[in-house]
């Protein structure tokens, strides 16, 4: 069973940026790692994936061209930059990994996900 431990979020004007981290732990993971969001009232929607080995990378609408997600293998972490970040951006964020593409499968199947971290933007 894979844990995923996540850091970073937090309060931050229009415009700001912040970066999520995401370390895998448990076991040897393969398979896809990344971010949904779900903000209130709203369904968790894709972000943003990528593949453990061999780093190809998955965008979803909500944040392309505002995101990028990166891998760094010393540290067995996955990182989420984002940049000028909008009031629409809030939700809660959260790490997820399956050995399938998060992007293609049912949501509620994912096989693991962390606790899930605020971003709140706001004026």
């Amino acid at each position: 069973q894979v844990q995923l431990a996540e850091s970073g979020g937090g309060s931050v004007q229009p415009g700001a940026s912040l970066r999520l981290s995401c370390a895998p732990s448990g076991r040897t993971f393969e398979g896809t790692l990344g971010w949904f969001r779900q903000a209130p009232g709203k369904e968790r929607e894709f972000v943003v994936a990528i593949r453990w080995n061999g780093g190809e990378t998955w965008y979803g609408d909500p944040m392309k061209g505002r995101i990028t997600i990166a891998r760094d293998s010393a540290k067995n972490t996955v990182y989420l930059q984002m940049r000028n970040l909008k009031p629409e951006d809030t939700a809660v964020y959260y790490c997820a990994a399956d050995r399938r593409d998060i992007w293609q499968v049912g949501v509620d199947t994912i096989a693991a996900w962390g606790r899930g971290t605020q971003v709140t933007v706001s004026s």
